[in-house]
């Protein structure tokens, strides 16, 4: 690492000392939020990549730059039985992170303070790998890549981000207008985020830097943090879709899929889907998904961060969709709940939903529905017995005859051949949502 690179970290680490990243109150816990659970779940990316479920019994997870432990918490809450080794190169960040997870009495949490360039030293092999806000903050991704795989576990998975410089380029102007005033010079402290809000209060509210970036509901220690994390943060850059495929490819990683993969569907932008002008419907479905991603953010700029999952290369695995397996595939289905939503809230609010004949507002746990989605008693119906244990298709098919015995059409008891391609739907429904995980013996 040359002395530039050097200079950099040390800057970082300074900043982290001075004010540890997080801000979260030790108290503080997210076993309520559902949707950070289900995406720091490791069985959401396993289950995507190779349409398996594993169990996180066991299991090693590294929290690459894990700064107060929030998202090492999260992970342990997550995927219970696992190990969670978190790294960073701030002491204090460290210390908090320690303290953190004592508080919520995981005990078999570790942390040390150490670069992710030498998480050769802790002497671990990994089966997950988290790296979340921190890849853009150091002086070389693909090496800092590089160095998590080499710790990755053949069959492991690497979940990191890059800040996205189309969505975040207010900011980086805004980041100029603060490096050209000398605040951003050396590690920033109170001073200096102090004269960030006296500058951005005086500024009118219609002022372009300051109506695109400022969060105006943010006071007191609230706002000190959002001033250095986006104004002040030292080492922030920001990067495209074109050049993260360039990162994974000279690390020899292999690109899985975005994190928030519904919420980066092109098709989405488009009024009628369906019904696309010609030259379109045409010319869409042949182009790779690197340049799909890159038309949606070209398009779209809406998230913040470019959030991808990556691995080792996989020998080539031909995955047919559930919606295009045949009746003998089906016999050979389990299907499951997905694990983070087996909490006593959704079986109380499923179990309620059936009983009062009312919708159930399924998006509410899960972080791939960004719009409000609700199921009927017909698909909850099918959740029941998944709630305790998977279950064969065919047992969900009769669990439904007796809930729906009589056909509305025509009056007559319901069969199985006729009840069977009912639940299947409904079951095709239910994965594509995310909840329910089928895994077909080969």
């Amino acid at each position: 690492m040359d002395n530039q690179a050097s200079e950099l970290l040390e800057k970082i680490r300074q900043q982290f000392n001075n004010a540890p990243y997080p801000r979260i109150p030790l108290e503080a816990s997210p076993k309520n939020d559902f949707n950070s659970l289900y995406t720091h779940n490791i069985v959401t990316s396993f289950y995507l990549r190779n349409q398996q479920i594993i169990d996180p019994q066991g299991k090693m997870i590294l929290d690459a730059g894990c700064g107060t432990g929030f998202k090492s918490l999260i992970l342990s809450e997550a995927n219970p039985g696992a190990k969670v080794v978190g790294i960073d190169i701030s002491e204090k960040s460290i210390e908090l992170a320690r303290k953190r997870l004592d508080y919520h009495g995981f005990d078999q949490a570790e942390f040390h303070t150490l670069s992710i360039h030498d998480l050769a030293k802790l002497g671990y092999q990994f089966d997950y790998i988290n790296c979340d806000e921190t890849l853009y903050l150091l002086p070389d991704p693909i090496t800092a890549l590089k160095a998590m795989k080499s710790v990755l576990k053949p069959n492991g998975i690497i979940r990191a981000n890059l800040h996205n410089s189309t969505q975040r380029a207010e900011v980086y102007r805004a980041q100029k207008v603060f490096t050209m005033m000398g605040l951003r010079d050396e590690s920033p402290g109170d001073l200096e985020v102090e004269l960030v809000i006296e500058m951005m209060q005086a500024l009118k509210n219609n002022v372009n830097i300051k109506d695109t970036t400022w969060n105006f509901n943010y006071q007191g220690e609230e706002l000190k943090g959002m001033v250095l994390i986006n104004y002040l943060l030292q080492g922030d850059k920001g990067y495209t879709i074109p050049e993260m495929f360039t990162f994974l490819n000279l690390a020899e990683l292999e690109f899985i899929n975005m994190v928030d993969w519904r919420k980066w569907d092109l098709m989405t932008l488009f009024k009628e889907p369906d019904n696309l002008p010609a030259f379109l419907g045409m010319s869409l479905p042949e182009i790779s998904l690197e340049e799909k991603l890159q038309i949606f953010e070209l398009l779209h700029p809406v998230h913040r961060l470019l959030d991808f999952w990556c691995g080792h290369p996989q020998e080539a695995q031909i995955f047919v969709s559930p919606a295009e397996w045949t009746h003998s595939d089906w016999q050979e289905v389990t299907v499951y709940l997905h694990p983070q939503l087996k909490i006593p809230q959704f079986k109380t609010d499923l179990l309620a939903s059936i009983k009062e004949s009312r919708i159930f507002p399924i998006s509410k746990y899960l972080s791939q529905i960004e719009e409000f989605i609700c199921i009927d008693s017909s698909m909850a119906i099918c959740l029941i017995d998944l709630l305790d244990h998977p279950q064969s298709l065919m047992s969900i098919v009769e669990r439904w005859k007796q809930y729906r015995p009589i056909d509305p059409v025509t009056l007559h008891s319901m069969d199985t051949e006729q009840a069977l391609p009912l639940v299947q739907k409904i079951l095709l429904t239910l994965e594509d949502f995310g909840c329910l995980l089928l895994e077909r013996q080969v």
